[in-house]
């Protein structure tokens, strides 16, 4: 084997993956795409106030048309979209307002996790009237399918526990739990008399 042959294979290696850890968020304004490369987990943090740093968020400044091909935004579209070729503000409206793209995986990851807090909310919450039991969690998700229950992952799991009640009504007996209110004794000392709320 030739020296040559060697240093050729180790210039362009197989196998690599490219683009891992992007999470890439878009933002389509005056009928051109403008995307920027976040890192995955901060997205979520910075649009939620925790993180104040934008260079923790974004991977690089660089505005582009498709990440993935690498292809950059022109200056004459940003200056037509945002009125400024400045790279930080435009990375500021983008996190902002923009749509973050997620992998088929995490999208059925986040769909599954809402679909599991929506059964535990009617679990906690929603008895059967004859028994004034609560029904359970199996049962609750089998009858969920059967009505053709979708989540939205806009809303909380809460308000779609409270949508989906009716239909499960369709399907088997159950009812909201009556609030129970439990009797608790405070002591405040050992020479004081004990009372009750």
């Amino acid at each position: 084997m030739s020296g040559r042959a060697s240093i050729t294979q180790l210039a362009l290696p197989t196998g690599i993956k490219k683009l891992t850890n992007i999470a890439v968020v878009r933002l389509k304004k005056h009928g051109v795409r403008f995307e920027i490369a976040c890192y995955k987990n901060t997205v979520a943090a910075w649009r939620d106030k925790f993180e104040k740093d934008m260079d923790d968020v974004v991977q690089t400044t660089q505005i582009y048309n498709n990440v993935s091909k690498g292809v950059l935004a022109k200056e004459e579209d940003l200056m037509r979209a945002f009125g400024t070729t400045d790279e930080k503000t435009i990375c500021r409206v983008i996190l902002d307002v923009g749509e973050m793209q997620v992998s088929d995986k995490e999208r059925k990851l986040n769909f599954d996790t809402l679909f599991r807090d929506v059964v535990n909310v009617l679990v906690d919450k929603c008895v059967n009237p004859e028994t004034n039991r609560p029904y359970p969690p199996g049962m609750i998700e089998r009858a969920l399918r059967d009505v053709h229950f979708s989540v939205d992952p806009m809303k909380s799991a809460k308000q779609q526990a409270l949508a989906a009640l009716p239909k499960l009504g369709a399907v088997f007996p159950i009812k909201r739990a009556a609030m129970r209110f439990r009797r608790v004794r405070i002591y405040t000392g050992p020479h004081t008399t004990p009372f009750a709320w």
